[in-house]
């Protein structure tokens, strides 16, 4: 599901959120000041403000192996066997990291303006389902 901002969502799971307040704007910090935690019952709704995609991240290891199938498939039929069977190897060993990379998700977070006034940023898009 892709949020999208001014869309209507509802918490999907109830949040427990501990901490130690942080005072907004200039407001000097209380040093030691404990609030205990806030919990959020599932169900709460509220408005998307914001909406911030975190692309997956790229290790040498998955550039690596974009870069040589890119050279097999340009380049492959014109190579010597005993090339093209080496960085075949290679890309076979890359493989695992490829198919992790693939399989990880774009992790997005959204900021959301609960009716009870309070706000969450920076949560897991996959807490909320659209109203």
């Amino acid at each position: 599901m892709v949020l999208e901002q001014g869309r209507r969502v509802r918490l999907a799971t109830e949040l427990r959120l501990p901490g130690s307040p942080e005072p907004a704007g200039d407001a000097p910090a209380t040093a030691g000041a404990v609030a205990g935690f806030l919990s959020l019952a599932a169900g709460t709704e509220g408005t998307v403000e914001r909406v911030d995609a975190h692309p997956r991240k790229e290790g040498p290891e998955v550039r690596e192996y974009v870069r040589l199938t890119s050279l097999r498939d340009d380049f492959g039929a014109q190579m010597p066997p005993a090339s093209r069977q080496r960085l075949d190897e290679e890309i076979a060993a890359l493989e695992p990291a490829w198919t992790e990379h693939r399989n990880t998700r774009e992790r997005v977070t959204v900021r959301v303006r609960f009716d009870n006034g309070f706000v969450l940023d920076g949560a897991d898009a996959v807490l909320f389902t659209p109203r």
